[in-house]
This record gives C-alpha cells, structure tokens and sequence, in this order.
C-alpha cells in the first residue's frame, strides 16, 4: 500500500513582518498545539501554507512559537506528513473559528445590519473589535472569555480613561454575544461570569446643563446664521420635550397632523406625540425640508438628513452618523461663543428639559412618558440630583412641620 506524503511549510509573522520561512520537522507536536485547545492568539501567530492548494491560519502561543522557531533555526531538515494530518488540523482550525466568541458576535452584527438596526450593531462592533484588540486576536475562542479576562479588560478600559457607563456598555454588549453562545449551545454556561466587572449604569454621570446657562444657550443671539442654526435646532430638541438628535433628524412630514408631531422613537420604537409650541413656530419655518420627496425615500421635514437613500440603507445611518458630529461640533462652537463653562452635546437638551420639569415638581412618571422611556429607572439617569441647598430646604421643612404640629393634628 502506497502511503502519500505532503510537505507542511510554516512562514511565522509578526505585525506582518516575516521571521521565518521554513519546513518545520514537527508535525505531530504542531497538531497537538492545535487539536488539544491550549493554543492561543497572541502578537506572534503562525500562518500555514501547504503545498496543496489551499491556504489555513494556525495560532499557537509564544512559548510554543519560539519552539517552532528554534527548530526552524537548528535546521533538522524536511519531515513529510500524511494527508490525515491535513485534514486534522485544518478541521479543528475551521471549526474553532466558526464556532468562536468573536463569530458568534460578528453573525449577530450581521444580523443586526440586516434589520437596519446600524446604530445597536456599531456598538456591538465596537466593543468586539475592543476587546478582540485586548486579546490580541480578531478571533477570540469562547474559552478566552474568562472572569479573570474580563476583570482585567474591565481594569484596561478604566485605565484608559473611559467612563463608568462605556465601560459598562461593552461589558453588557460582551455579556449578550457570550449569552447568544450559551443558547446555541457553542458556549458552556459559566455562573456569575460577569460577576466581577461593572455592567450597571452610573447615575453620577449627568449632562444637564445648569438653568441660567440653559438660558444662554437658547436664547441668546450667538452672532453668525451657521450658530443660530444650531441654536434652533438645539431649541426644537428642548420644546419638543427633550426630543432626541436621532428622533428630530428622522420626522417625517407625514409626522406633522395640524398642531401636533405623531412619530415613533428611532431607538425604541415607541409611539410619541408632541404638541407643538407657538414659540417653536420661527425655528421650525428656519429649518424646514422644501425638497421634494424621492421614490422609496423618506420625506423629512426639516433640512438635516438629505432624505436621498432608503430607510434601512447603510449609507442612510452613515449619514445620520456625520450629522449628528457636525451638530456636535457646531454645539461646541456654541457654548464657546455664548460663554459657557459646562460642556454641551446633543445630550444636553433631552436631560436638561427632564431635570428642569423635575426641578419644577413634575413627577417623575410624566417625565418618562414625555421622554418616551420605557422604564423609569432609565428617566433617573437622566435627572440631575437635587443640590445641597435644596436638600438643607426639604430637611428644615419636614424638621418645622414635625416640630409646630402636634399629636393631634398629625
């Protein structure tokens, strides 16, 4: 019986660079590197090129590199391997790679895409390709995704600057894409896997801006049409009752009955109604769409979106993406001409009209249905704390009522 050999050529790199373009003698041990799950993505990786016409991505760790390339060195000459082999190591390869963390998340991204839901898959593709940077690998196996791993990216993250609240929207991103592994079965269950890092919301962090800088910036004349135009958009968001950047930029004229918006949330797709102000009357006659509508487009009624692609069209959300930067920046220009001390963002506006209304004794169930918040909780991230002084004023009220009332009359 003939037995049929092929050669196995390694060529080892690092950030691109070649070290080694060489036959490697050990086959046998490269397979069990492979097959027997210790190896590991790292800054050195191994590429496999086989004299059959194919081409496969072998990972190993370090250690188990610099072996490689020690032998490499040493020159122990050719060594044949069957075609078994082959298929063994290229096998486990293909299945580890379809079946691990990083796939798993990119299938869903895809997903995502797919619905037109851009904006949740930019996040989900931004917190994979952090903590796949974190790992050194674009491939992450699900047996990477450990307590410990995810301790340590949760501590890089904070070191690196990043808020409380992005660090816990990756971590709830990361948490999802593992649990999708879990019901498909690719994945062990691991209690409390993400026990050890922040996967809360902090409620310290508030955007709203203080009431007589509020002021200042809807009202006061910024000198130049480009910032009033900002100006009036930012005054539309607040009159709308916090209205979102997302929301605003997406009315369609269809939108508008009479006297009243009627329009579903971008985000949650919750059903809204606005009545509109006479004093948003001037900002909204400025900002007005007077294109007419395209086949298959959205009709926008005011001039920020083009309204030139298709709803779930991914150059639609690219779009939306470059204005909502550009109404940023012009913020920014702004709060610098106005004067303002506190940093202002598309943000601003929707948590200063709920800390304003909370300010004003609104309750806070009215402020989440005005928001369109599905859960209270969400509207308390939104509202700014009460200060010191009006606490000491709640706290000598209820000190005085107690006090002058007696038995009878509590």
């Amino acid at each position: 019986m003939r037995i049929i050999r092929h050669q196995l050529k390694l060529r080892v790199y690092t950030r691109e660079v070649m070290l080694i373009n060489s036959t490697v003698f050990a086959v046998e041990r490269l397979t069990k590197f492979i097959t027997n799950g210790r190896f590991s993505f790292a800054s050195l990786f191994l590429r496999v090129f086989l004299v059959l016409p194919a081409r496969y991505l072998a990972v190993i760790t370090i250690p188990e590199l610099n072996k490689i390339k020690n032998c490499c060195r040493m020159k122990m000459g050719i060594s044949y391997f069957r075609p078994i082999l082959v298929y063994k190591i290229t096998s486990d390869i293909k299945m580890k790679s379809k079946n691990g963390f990083s796939r798993c998340g990119e299938l869903y991204i895809g997903r995502l895409q797919k619905e037109g839901r851009f904006s949740t898959a930019h996040v989900y593709k931004n917190a994979l390709f952090s903590f796949s940077k974190f790992c050194g690998t674009q491939s992450v196996p699900f047996r990477q995704v450990t307590r410990e791993r995810l301790r340590l990216y949760g501590q890089h993250l904070s070191d690196s600057g990043l808020k409380p609240n992005t660090v816990s929207t990756y971590m709830r991103m990361l948490r999802s894409v593992y649990n999708r592994g879990v019901e498909s079965g690719r994945a062990p269950y691991v209690p409390r896997l993400f026990h050890d890092v922040y996967t809360g919301v902090d409620i310290r962090q508030k955007r709203a801006l203080p009431v007589l800088e509020l002021n200042k910036l809807l009202y006061e004349d910024p000198k130049t049409d480009r910032l009033r135009r900002t100006q009036a958009i930012a005054g539309l968001m607040f009159q709308f009752c916090g209205m979102s950047f997302a929301d605003l930029a997406h009315l369609e004229k269809s939108a508008l009955d009479q006297n009243i918006l009627r329009y579903s949330r971008i985000k949650t797709k919750t059903p809204m109604s606005v009545e509109i102000l006479d004093t948003a009357q001037e900002m909204i006659s400025r900002l007005l769409n007077h294109q007419p509508s395209r086949p298959d487009c959205p009709d926008y009624l005011f001039d920020i979106l083009s309204g030139d692609k298709k709803r779930k069209d991914e150059r639609a959300y690219r779009e939306y993406q470059s204005a909502l930067r550009r109404f940023n920046n012009h913020l920014k220009g702004l709060a610098k001409a106005l004067r303002l001390t506190s940093p202002v963002t598309s943000y601003t506006l929707r948590h200063s009209w709920a800390t304003t209304a909370k300010y004003r004794g609104v309750p806070i169930e009215m402020i989440s249905e005005s928001l369109g918040h599905k859960s209270i909780k969400t509207t308390q991230i939104y509202l700014k704390g009460f200060g010191l002084k009006e606490r000491t004023e709640v706290n000598k009220m209820n000190l005085s009522y107690v006090k002058n009332c007696s038995m009878g009359a509590l």
